[in-house]
């Protein structure tokens, strides 16, 4: 996992204040990251465009142009008049080795977005935004120097935000980087040293980065087993059953023992997945809400639920008032998408807000709900996972749009739900389950638009 930080300044001020470090010091170490990247990446004399705002970020593309004129065939495009010194130096620097200056966008094998980092609000004007549009517009391979300019320190964007096929962090990762909207202009993300190990530079974050490195996949290496060594988890099937049989399949395959569905008949039931009217007494962990419709009365699911097993909720059960119950449960996992997590705000009198308004702050919301329910564990589905437990945050930046397909879902409660059923903390059973949600889908090798949830399940044994 790797830290994420909402601001990066005061871990700047902390470097000259603690370590002696100087800003022209840590810029320095910021061009070179990006000059490192081109020079490991690009044949020599390859043609660079960097794009210079007034300020810090520009003299961080200025620098890495100086560190690249020789060898390569760079021109610096000044957007803006330079406005800080350490940009105002840079220049000097450069228009001393002779680096070539233009007053137009051109032509280039790569482009460097420097002219703007973090700390952007509101649009930019219309000479910007042409800018922008221009630069996106090249065919060339684009690199954001920090963040992409038009990315705003809460993640939302501007019109013309610069759409990077790779982001050098500089230092450490912004949470701005990680908001649902960004994720379509960010491309992959790499975080540059300045100086010092990211170790040191770095300070203690409760918001974090998943990565599949950090994948724990279930094991059996307990040679005197048997089926119910590997759990029983119960899931309520009700008037969709496709998707709890779904939820089923993915459960069997991640390493469950047995998996039973509670409802009614169902003809429709995998030879493999067993059928019952009532929760079977091996039971040890429970799913609910996939596809469940009304069929079930409230008495019905409130025998359901009594008891103190693990539990993953989903999809249908956002839409009920006994969801409030719910919340006063013990290793309780809650999987909603960003519909279905208005409709939660709004159960627990925490906001009335409209989907949209909570897209733009996801953060903001994911972190009202875990300090109002701390023991739960909350993952918000969208392109980038968010999963909550003790005001600690956990970001799985891995999903594509592979996954846009129903039933998606389904089969993730069903991978939460086995590791509950295994004996899986709930905090645990979520994480893992994400990363292998997103892991299955970027081992798909058909179409991007052809997957479909059978075919997730599929994968599970190719891991």
């Amino acid at each position: 996992m790797q830290n994420i930080f909402d601001e990066v300044a005061s871990l700047d001020k902390r470097c000259y204040d603690e370590f002696a470090l100087s800003e022209d010091l840590l810029m320095e170490h910021a061009a070179e990251g990006m000059a490192c990247y081109i020079r490991e990446h690009f044949e020599k004399y390859t043609k660079v465009l960097i794009v210079c705002g007034s300020g810090n970020n520009g003299a961080d593309g200025i620098a890495c142009a100086r560190l690249l004129h020789g060898d390569y065939d760079v021109s610096l495009f000044y957007v803006k008049e330079l406005r800080s010194p350490m940009a105002k130096l840079q220049q000097k620097r450069a228009r001393a080795l002779g680096v070539q200056e233009t007053h137009k966008v051109l032509k280039c094998d790569v482009v460097i977005d420097a002219v703007v980092g973090t700390g952007f609000e509101g649009e930019f004007n219309e000479t910007l935004s042409s800018v922008m549009q221009e630069i996106n517009a090249l065919e060339a391979f684009k690199i954001a120097c920090d963040v992409p300019s038009g990315l705003r320190a809460n993640g939302q964007c501007a019109k013309h935000t610069f759409c990077a096929d790779i982001s050098l962090s500089m230092g450490a990762l912004k949470k701005s980087m990680f908001l649902d909207e960004a994720k379509e202009y960010v491309g992959i993300i790499r975080v540059v040293d300045l100086g010092i190990s990211r170790s040191v530079y770095e300070k203690p974050s409760s918001w974090q980065l998943l990565e599949f490195d950090d994948l724990k996949l279930p094991n059996r290496e307990q040679k005197n087993s048997h089926k119910g060594v590997y759990g029983h988890l119960a899931i309520a099937s009700g008037s969709k059953a496709g998707a709890s049989v779904m939820s089923a399949q993915a459960a069997l395959r991640f390493g469950t023992g047995l998996v039973t569905l509670v409802g009614y008949e169902n003809e429709q039931i995998p030879y493999e997945i067993m059928y019952s009217h009532k929760l079977p007494q091996t039971t040890t962990a429970l799913a609910i809400g996939m596809g469940l419709g009304d069929e079930f009365s409230d008495a019905e699911m409130k025998n359901f639920l009594d008891n103190d097993f693990p539990m993953v909720v989903d999809a249908d059960m956002f839409q009920k008032p006994l969801i409030k119950d719910l919340l006063k449960r013990k290793h309780l996992v809650l999987t909603p998408h960003p519909k279905e997590f208005v409709l939660l705000l709004k159960h627990t009198d925490l906001a009335d807000i409209s989907v949209e308004e909570l897209q733009k702050n996801r953060f903001c919301y994911v972190e009202l709900f875990s300090k109002s329910f701390p023991q739960v564990v909350l993952l918000l589905k969208g392109a980038n996972v968010i999963i909550a437990y003790q005001e600690k945050f956990y970001i799985n930046p891995h999903g594509t749009s592979v996954l846009a397909k129903g039933g998606s879902g389904d089969v993730l409660s069903g991978l939460i739900g086995a590791l509950l059923a295994q004996g899986h903390s709930a905090l645990e059973a979520a994480k893992n389950a994400s990363l292998t949600h997103t892991l299955l889908a970027r081992n798909y090798k058909g179409a991007n638009f052809s997957l479909t949830p059978i075919d997730l399940i599929n994968e599970i044994s190719e891991l």
